[in-house]
């Protein structure tokens, strides 16, 4: 441990600031380029002791829970909220730009469709029972410890309204002090509550659970560990016009504008397209929604999600034909010869991206394609197989859906 003086002098990919320390770089937490500080540093970690220089693009956070003086402690659900927008809008961008760069892609990213305040519908919370209390909330940075939270203004107003809902249902699943994962997601019926490893539920858990449900209102349904427990009223969202079920714990994007703004860009891209296939397609977020115009091949590996999004495409009227497979593309990639019979690809991998999958779209030779990451390094790798195998990128659009946190998403259009 040393204490050292220095300059903030970038942020980096976590949002940390970075500054030149006598050994390499030193990234420390709630900082902002060009501030000055005297700085506590261990191996490559520097904790704020007092800062003379202070950025005019800092400005106060907006949650009691935030950064080093946050109340309970210091809340790791977000990284930047001591950032102006203009900051931090800008700094989203050019991790894309970044990226783009490093596999020598030129190409204009356009500007961040951005994030507000209240959007969020999906929050996963870290939940443990304690001898004095019930702790629900996020963890601190490179921590297990968590901070209870009361507000919180990144989530949606469906779900800060209920944190005495959540909290009470929290509670009846936890009889013991191990941690575990609640993710609560916002639907038009009510809150789907999906808990995740909790190791055993025995009956009298069970049984209390299924009564606090019934004994409160707006929750339409909660799971454990893929399991329903009890369902008063089915989850439904909405994808463009068309209600779907998705299964206990399913991705669903975070926020709605989001998902729209993806949606939007994926539908302009693929135009007049008569066939389609959407790769990774999880419960239907493009497919129903191309489905309007287009025949649809849905390929995913999780069934659960995949049946979620059969039943919606059979159920609902006026949609052109959609077929469903369930194939694991990273160990069974759909080859170029099944590719080749459609006019468009749309594919949103999760965050390891889909390197066994794009070497067949680029050798399939079809028209047009869009690329939706949620991690622009491994989006870039899988473009630059596409653009040596010929295709042109048309747009690169960077959008916030995880508001005042390091992460961007990325839809990319290519066309052969």
């Amino acid at each position: 441990m040393s204490t050292e003086t220095l300059t903030i002098e970038k942020l980096g990919l976590s949002g940390d600031g970075v500054a030149r320390g006598p050994f390499g770089p030193v990234y420390v937490s709630f900082t902002l380029p060009g501030e000055t500080a005297v700085l506590a540093v261990n191996k490559n970690h520097g904790t704020v002791m007092s800062m003379s220089d202070v950025s005019p693009d800092r400005v106060p956070p907006k949650c009691r829970h935030f950064g080093p003086e946050g109340e309970n402690g210091t809340c790791g659900g977000c990284s930047l909220q001591h950032a102006s927008d203009a900051l931090y809008h800008d700094f989203k961008r050019q991790i894309v730009i970044d990226a783009m760069k490093s596999k020598a892609l030129s190409v204009d990213v356009a500007p961040l469709i951005t994030a507000q305040p209240g959007e969020r519908r999906r929050v996963v919370f870290i939940v443990r029972r304690t001898e004095k209390e019930l702790l629900l909330g996020f963890n601190t940075p490179e921590s297990h410890h968590i901070v209870s939270i009361s507000e919180c203004p990144i989530a949606s107003p469906g779900i800060v309204s209920r944190l005495a809902t959540i909290r009470a249902v929290a509670e009846a699943l936890a009889d013991n002090a191990e941690p575990f994962r609640l993710t609560v997601l916002e639907t038009l019926t009510g809150l789907d509550l999906a808990a995740d490893g909790i190791k055993k539920l025995d009956d009298k858990s069970r049984r209390r659970t299924v009564e606090t449900v019934l004994s409160l209102r707006g929750v339409a349904r909660v799971s454990v560990n893929g399991e329903v427990l009890v369902e008063p009223i089915k989850p439904l969202i909405d994808f463009g016009g068309i209600q779907v079920s998705p299964p206990p714990g399913g991705f669903t994007q975070a926020t709605k504008p989001a998902e729209e703004a993806m949606a939007d860009l994926v539908i302009r891209h693929v135009g007049k397209a008569k066939r389609v296939a959407d790769l990774f397609s999880g419960s239907g977020t493009f497919s129903l929604r191309l489905a309007r115009t287009a025949r649809v091949h849905a390929v995913e590996g999780e069934d659960k999600a995949l049946k979620a999004l059969d039943f919606a495409a059979r159920n609902t009227q006026g949609l052109k034909p959609v077929t469903v497979e369930k194939r694991d593309l990273f160990r069974r990639p759909l080859m170029a010869s099944e590719l080749k019979v459609y006019d468009a690809i749309v594919f949103d991998p999760p965050r390891a991206g889909a390197e066994a999958q794009v070497k067949e779209i680029a050798r399939s030779g079809v028209k047009k394609i869009a690329a939706v990451s949620c991690n622009p390094q491994t989006l870039v790798r899988d473009l630059r197989f596409l653009v040596d195998a010929g295709y042109r990128i048309t747009s690169v659009v960077p959008i916030d859906q995880f508001l005042w946190s390091s992460h961007v998403e990325v839809v990319a259009t290519l066309e052969k």
